[in-house]
C-alpha cells in the first residue's frame, strides 16, 4: 500500500494536519505535544543550588533544583533587561538574575529588586511551568492547564509507568540526535528494520533467526500496538503512546544477553534536533542484578556526539557500519546512520509505504486526526492507559 503526505512548512502548519515535524509555538503539532507531560531533563544531572538552560520544542526554559530539593522551570529571562537566568544564583527555592540581583520564586514571582522600591517586586512576574520527578526523570507540562473545579488552573494528570517502580536495575539516560523528534517517534514503531540497521548488534541474533515479520497495528486508549508477529508463530507486542512515548516489554538489542523492559520519549529541541529519555527496567535481584550493574556500566558522557560523528562519516562514505561491530554505541551509531540518511526533515511527501510500515501509516493518522479535531476546536482523545497484566 503506498501513501502521499503532504509536506508542510512552518509558515502553513495551521492549515496542514500532517504537518508533524514542527513543533514551535503556534504550531498544531506543537499544540498537541504541549497537552502531555514531557521529560525535559535526567534528574541526577540537575545538582541541588543548580540552573540550567533548556530549549523544547523551539522554546527556552531555565530549569534549576532549589536548595531544598525541588525542581522547578521558570521563563529562560528576566523580566527587567532580559538576560539569561540560567547564569544566576539559585537561593533557596528561588533564583537571583546576574545582571541585576531581582529574585524569583519557582511560580515565576519576583520577590526581591534590590535597587528598586518595595512595592514594584509584586508587580512582574515571569512565566512558570508544572514540574514533576518521576522515574529518575524531570518532567514539565508546557501547555495550557485546564480549569478545575475551584478555578484553578491545573495540568493533564501527571501519568505513571508501575512496570518501572518494583524491583529491578533500572536505568536512566538521555542523547541528542540532531534530527526531527518523528524520525525516531516512527523507528521505535517500525520492528522489520531491527533486522537490517541492528545486524551485529548484541542481541540482534534472535530477531534473525525469527525471520521477517508481518506487522500489524491497532489504536488503543493509550494510543497504539504493533504487532509483529514473526513467522514461527511468536508474537511482540509493542506500545505506542500519544504523543510520543515508546515501551518495549522484554527488549533484548543492545542489552548483552539481558532483556529489559524499556520506555522512551522523543522530545523535540527544535524542528531539527532532538532529545531521547531513556528508562528501562531489568527484573534482576540478588547477585544476577550486581553482575548486570557490573556489565552494562559505561560512561554515558559523550554518546550520542561520538554515535553521532561516526555516524556521519558512514553517511559521507569514510566507513562502512560494519566497521563499528565491537563498539560500544553500536547501536545508537545504526539507528542515526539510518535516520540522518532520511534527512534532516523527513521528505514524507515522496515516500511509496507498504504493508510492514502498518504501525507507522497508523501513527501519521491518529496525529493527523487529533491535529484536525484540535484545529476545530473539538475535545481531543482522552488518552489513557492500563498496564498489561
Amino acid at each position: 500500500m503506498a501513501t502521499r503526505m503532504a509536506r508542510a512548512t512552518s509558515s502553513d502548519a495551521s492549515q496542514d494536519y500532517v504537518d508533524f515535524a514542527h513543533t514551535g509555538p503556534g504550531t498544531l503539532a506543537g499544540q498537541l505535544m504541549r497537552r502531555f507531560w514531557q521529560p525535559v531533563h535526567v534528574a541526577t544531572d540537575l545538582p541541588p543550588g543548580h540552573a540550567r538552560p533548556i530549549r523544547i520544542m523551539g522554546e527556552d526554559y531555565t530549569l534549576y533544583r532549589g536548595e531544598s530539593g525541588e525542581p522547578h522551570l521558570v521563563a529562560s529571562r528576566c523580566a527587567h533587561r532580559g538576560t539569561q537566568l540560567s547564569t544566576g544564583w539559585v537561593e533557596g527555592d528561588c533564583i537571583r538574575c546576574f545582571y541585576h540581583g531581582w529574585k524569583y520564586d519557582g511560580a515565576g514571582q519576583c520577590v526581591e529588586q534590590p535597587a528598586e522600591d518595595v512595592a514594584f517586586a509584586s508587580k512582574v512576574r515571569i512565566g512558570s511551568y508544572p514540574v514533576r520527578e518521576y522515574l529518575g526523570l524531570v518532567f514539565a507540562y508546557l501547555g495550557v492547564a485546564e480549569r478545575g473545579d475551584t478555578g484553578a488552573f491545573r495540568p493533564q494528570p501527571f501519568p505513571r509507568y508501575p512496570e518501572f517502580q518494583g524491583e529491578g536495575v533500572m536505568g536512566v539516560s538521555s542523547y541528542v540526535r540532531p534530527c526531527n523528534y518523528f524520525h525516531n517517534l516512527e523507528n521505535g514503531l517500525d520492528n522489520v528494520h531491527v533486522l537490517f540497521v541492528h545486524r551485529g548488534a548484541p542481541g540482534s541474533e534472535s530477531y534473525l533467526d525469527h525471520g521477517v515479520p508481518r506487522i500489524a497495528a491497532e489504536e488503543t486508549d493509550w494510543g497504539l500496538n504493533e504487532r509483529v508477529q514473526r513467522p514461527d508463530g511468536s508474537e511482540q507486542v509493542i506500545e505506542g503512546g500519544m504523543p510520543n512515548v515508546l515501551f518495549i516489554p522484554g527488549q533484548g538489542i543492545g542489552n548483552r544477553g539481558t532483556t529489559v523492559d524499556f520506555l522512551a520519549w522523543r522530545v523535540p529541541i527544535d524542528d531539527e534536533n532532538h532529545l531521547t529519555f531513556n528508562v528501562n527496567i531489568a527484573q534482576l535481584s540478588g547477585e544476577a542484578a550486581e553482575q548486570y550493574r557490573q556489565r552494562r556500566h559505561q560512561p554515558a558522557d559523550h554518546t550520542a556526539a561520538i554515535a553521532t560523528e561516526l555516524a556521519r562519516a558512514v553517511l559521507r562514505g569514510e566507513h562502512r557500519v560494519s566497521d563499528f561491530l565491537d563498539h560500544p554505541y553500536l547501536v545508537n551509531i545504526q539507528d542515526t546512520v539510518a535516520q540522518l540518511g532520511q534527512g534532516v526533515i523527513a521528505d514524507r511527501e515522496h515516500e511509496r509505504l507498504g504493508r510492514s510500515d502498518a504501525a507507522v501509516i497508523l501513527l501519521r493518522r491518529i496525529w493527523s486526526r487529533e491535529m484536525q479535531v484540535l484545529a476545530e476546536g473539538r475535545p481531543l482523545k482522552q488518552w489513557t492507559r492500563t498496564p498489561a497484566a
